[in-house]
């Protein structure tokens, strides 16, 4: 059985803010805006991430916002982190744009990114960036993480709360990982 998101049930009344991550060096703007992060047939284990945007003062879902999402490849590779081989303006790898829908809801899929190295004996665990804009709240860059990381020790970025567990899908047609990420966003 697939993981369900619940109806939009109200988040419990001790809900905190969605922590804020750094924003890193490969955002890239204007990302077009599908559900399908990565190129199609791009190797690695396929995940689906699901989840709601909340707005902490209302415990209410929270339509039409925006979500930036980018990753590294199953490799540990951005598109724009060869700063000699800079993509094309308008091909966008890894990233995307999405809004939530009338539930707050939202969905992609993508690979499972890859851990790469930022120093001589550090490492970022696998990650997802986001960037979360609604026009009533404060803008919100964090990232997700992925439970039982080894990489995740040494993190010195990553927070506890944004770690999720993810679950396996089988089909008739394959195998794929399941995750869901709710963000929980401050007012301005």
């Amino acid at each position: 059985r697939e993981l369900a998101i619940p109806a939009a049930q109200v988040p419990a009344a001790n809900v905190r803010a969605t922590e804020v991550n750094i924003l890193g060096p490969y955002h890239r703007e204007n990302a077009p805006f599908r559900g399908k992060i990565t190129p199609p047939l791009e190797p690695g284990t396929v995940l689906v991430i699901k989840g709601r945007v909340w707005g902490l003062d209302t415990r209410r879902v929270l339509a039409n916002t925006t979500l930036d999402i980018w990753q590294a490849s199953a490799q540990g590779r951005y598109d724009n982190d060869d700063q000699n081989n800079p993509p094309a303006a308008n091909l966008f790898v890894h990233r995307a744009r999405l809004m939530t829908d009338e539930n707050g809801y939202y969905e992609y899929e993508t690979i499972h990114p890859g851990a790469y190295q930022i120093g001589p004996r550090a490492w970022r665990p696998p990650h997802i960036h986001y960037w979360v804009r609604h026009a009533n709240y404060r803008p919100l860059v964090t990232q997700l993480y992925f439970r039982n990381d080894p990489h995740q020790r040494e993190d010195q970025f990553i927070r506890p709360s944004l770690i999720i567990d993810l679950r396996e899908i089988r089909t008739p047609h394959g195998t794929y990982k399941t995750g869901i990420f709710d963000v929980v966003l401050a007012p301005r």
